[in-house]
């Protein structure tokens, strides 16, 4: 695996480094010894699958409260997806910044999402399924969120949202939400 750092401190895209034969190819998407010498947590508690079934459709951006904030790896095997993370450690010169990305199933991208980070993605093709490999589990009420359209986030996502959650319809907007924010994401 490569590992190259986002300009969010901790935040990593991994690419594949495929073994190719007449058959086609075979690479590791996950090994706890090679994400531990670039410096992540190796650590898998629960693993995932999601399907959007329509081009459009929108997940996010969510998060975890410490100290069950999560880490993640987050990878697209059908399809395609424009994948944001948003960086919500108070103490971080990036706090609520973003970057974003595709991740899609002939690109066979993962991002690895520190904890105390918001994630979202909007599926760009019909169908679009992504694993994630959570570092810890889900507890209900530890999960925040923030509006997917908040005006502080300015992120350009590609296409109008065609689906959303009601729960990720009802995210509090930063303008009000920021203060608690930033005391409950300490470390």
């Amino acid at each position: 695996m490569i590992f190259t750092e986002t300009r969010l401190a901790g935040a990593f895209v991994i690419d594949l480094e495929p073994m190719s034969d007449d058959r086609g190819f075979f690479a590791r998407t996950f090994c706890q010894d090679e994400f531990a010498r670039a410096g992540l947590k190796p650590v898998v508690a629960q693993a995932n699958v999601s399907v959007t079934r329509a081009r459009g459709g929108l997940r996010g951006l969510h998060f975890q409260y410490p100290p069950l904030s999560e880490t993640r790896v987050v990878r697209c095997t059908r399809g395609a997806i424009f994948d944001v993370i948003v960086d919500l450690r108070p103490e971080s010169p990036t706090f609520l910044e973003h970057v974003a990305m595709e991740l899609s199933a002939e690109n066979h991208r993962s991002l690895y999402v520190p904890d105390r980070f918001a994630h979202g993605m909007q599926a760009l093709a019909d169908g679009a399924e992504v694993t994630y490999l959570m570092g810890e589990r889900y507890v209900p009420v530890e999960q925040g969120g923030l509006m997917y359209d908040d005006p502080r986030l300015t992120i350009a996502w590609p296409l109008a949202v065609t689906s959303i959650s009601d729960r990720d319809r009802r995210w509090i907007p930063l303008s009000v939400c920021e203060p608690d924010l930033r005391a409950r994401m300490r470390s």
